[in-house]
């Protein structure tokens, strides 16, 4: 039972990031390609994990698999943060579309 629940887990999230591939691509100017990409590889990335915790079960090795995850929380978005920040104060435009 708990096999097959992780086992979707991890289908899920890989399902999340296969659609994300597909909006990286699909987006045309940079500010949106990194707010797709940050956004889908956290929920990716957590839910992946999180099915990992419930096929493994709980144990040492969960700890250190949620210890994983809120290092990814904390720092996934701190990194989209400066570079979507360093594009933007070193004079990066979008182009208009006409």
């Amino acid at each position: 039972m708990w096999d097959v629940l992780g086992n979707l887990f991890i289908i899920i999230g890989f399902t999340f990031v296969l659609f994300g591939i597909f909006g990286v691509f699909r987006f045309n100017n940079f500010y949106s390609r990194i707010l797709v990409a940050s956004k889908v590889d956290t929920v990716g990335f957590i839910t992946i994990l999180t099915g990992v915790i419930i096929k493994k079960g709980f144990s040492f090795f969960s700890l250190k698999v949620i210890l994983i995850m809120i290092i990814m929380l904390i720092i996934n978005p701190l990194t989209t943060h400066s570079m979507a920040r360093a594009a933007y104060r070193s004079g990066y435009k979008v182009k208009q579309e006409k």
